[in-house]
């Protein structure tokens, strides 16, 4: 990682909002074989970072690590790992530390969400998004964030959403992963006020991934693209911010009415935006995926 105290994240004012170079820095991307997670490894990589990328896929990972070696020349470990393991966080740790590898920066990216009404459709992809959205994400903070402690420096991104700022109807459990997402990120960042360790939680709305690839749910025709949200969340992390909103002002405006309205009403509004896209009678036609 760049360690000039200006530069700390590689932030070059020459290259304008969308370029900022994260060259000398290693970066952890979880989920990176597909959407944003496959975004952030791209940005990066043209940014001059080495990457270490994790996720189930191998086959998808050597394929996207070839490429990018191809492409950028950059060093790319593959560890190909199923985060629903508990034990997954502390291995991976080890393996970095086995092979010499000091991660500058995290991306907690990896997720999933059971989209429909709780009660009627099975309880095992509500768990599992727990196990995932939660469980992996604070074991990753912490096995990999131990290290940047001991080192004094490091940088920390867990993607949220804006569904942390509202509870979700049809999509209960996600809606709830995203908002205690948003709350450890918090809690983390003013523990390490002060150090040179910085956390930011980034809140995408709507993207064009294949989050509802598996069901009969229906994408919202505002969603942005995985690039954009990648781009403009390393950009916002790169200018030191601890939140980011990288969908655009409608994402913002959505944390912002949700401290301004009760929460039966902030519920109200979403569940009927969720009725209007059908996830109050979605199907499955596959098995749900994560990323």
């Amino acid at each position: 990682m760049v360690r000039d105290s200006k530069h700390r994240y590689g932030l070059d004012p020459r290259k304008g909002l969308l370029m900022h170079s994260f060259a000398g820095t290693t970066a952890l991307i979880t989920g990176s074989s597909k959407g944003i997670g496959q975004a952030y490894a791209h940005q990066l990589a043209s940014r001059g970072a080495d990457l270490v990328l994790v996720a189930r896929s191998a086959e998808a990972l050597e394929m996207l690590a070839a490429q990018l070696r191809e492409t950028h020349q950059t060093r790319v470990v593959v560890l190909p790992v199923d985060l629903f393991d508990r034990a997954a966080p502390q291995a991976i740790a080890n393996t970095l530390a086995e092979h010499g590898i000091e991660i500058d920066l995290l991306i907690n990216n990896a997720g999933m969400g059971a989209v429909g009404p709780f009660l009627p459709r099975p309880l095992t992809p509500n768990v599992d998004s727990v196990d995932l959205n939660i469980t992996a994400l604070i074991g990753l903070v912490h096995s990999i964030g131990a290290g940047m402690l001991e080192r004094g420096r490091g940088g920390i991104i867990n993607v949220a959403s804006v569904a942390a700022f509202q509870p979700m109807p049809f999509q209960a459990s996600y809606g709830a992963t995203k908002a205690f997402v948003l709350s450890f990120t918090e809690a983390i960042a003013e523990e390490l006020r002060g150090t040179d360790i910085r956390v930011m939680a980034v809140h995408p709305g709507p993207v064009e991934t294949s989050f509802f690839d598996t069901t009969t749910a229906t994408l919202n025709p505002k969603a942005v693209s995985p690039e954009r949200i990648a781009a403009k969340s390393l950009d916002d992390f790169a200018h030191g911010r601890a939140i980011s909103f990288p969908g655009g002002r409608s994402d913002r405006a959505i944390a912002f009415i949700s401290r301004l309205i009760s929460r039966n009403r902030m519920a109200r509004l979403s569940g009927n935006v969720n009725r209007r896209a059908g996830h109050d009678h979605v199907r499955d036609i596959a098995s749900p995926t994560t990323g």
